[in-house]
């Protein structure tokens, strides 16, 4: 995906340290909603952009938001995604859920899956309006999680 200065390129494993302080940013808003860092905040991400796909999308020359998804057996999982302070409100992160539903749809999938903390009101919103749909609510860590899901059309 290109278009103008912004563009979108599969990460690699020199790309770990970046990936990594890029979700530590986009998700330190959420430490006092929740009273401890985020799951994405301690995951690790040498590991995760060495086994599963981990695509960036670079504003100019800045990592400005990236998607980090997982085939599963039956559906694409997005594990991940993430817009840098400075870059949200600019549309990319529905541009990434866009590319997720591209992505599912390539690879023969026809449903995405997601699962997010309940209290980040502003990305289940975001997630209902892109029409993903609750499938479960679950307690964690003194929360509660949602697992959400979304019908994709397989490519023709």
């Amino acid at each position: 995906m290109q278009d103008g200065a912004v563009k979108l390129v599969r990460a690699t494993t020199d790309d770990a340290a970046a990936v990594r302080a890029l979700v530590r940013s986009a998700y330190a808003k959420w430490i006092p909603v929740i009273g401890r860092e985020p799951k994405p905040m301690v995951a690790d991400y040498d590991h995760a952009v060495e086994h599963h796909r981990v695509d960036l999308l670079y504003a100019g020359d800045e990592l400005a938001a990236l998607i980090e998804t997982i085939a599963e057996s039956d559906h694409l999982l997005i594990e991940n995604i993430a817009v840098a302070p400075p870059f949200q409100g600019r549309g990319y992160g529905k541009r990434l859920m866009a590319h997720a539903e591209q992505l599912a749809a390539s690879l023969g999938f026809d449903a995405l899956r997601l699962f997010t903390n309940k209290q980040f009101a502003e990305n289940v919103a975001l997630y209902l309006k892109l029409g993903y749909r609750i499938d479960r609510e679950e307690p964690f860590m003194g929360g509660f999680s949602l697992y959400m899901s979304k019908p994709v059309a397989k490519a023709a």
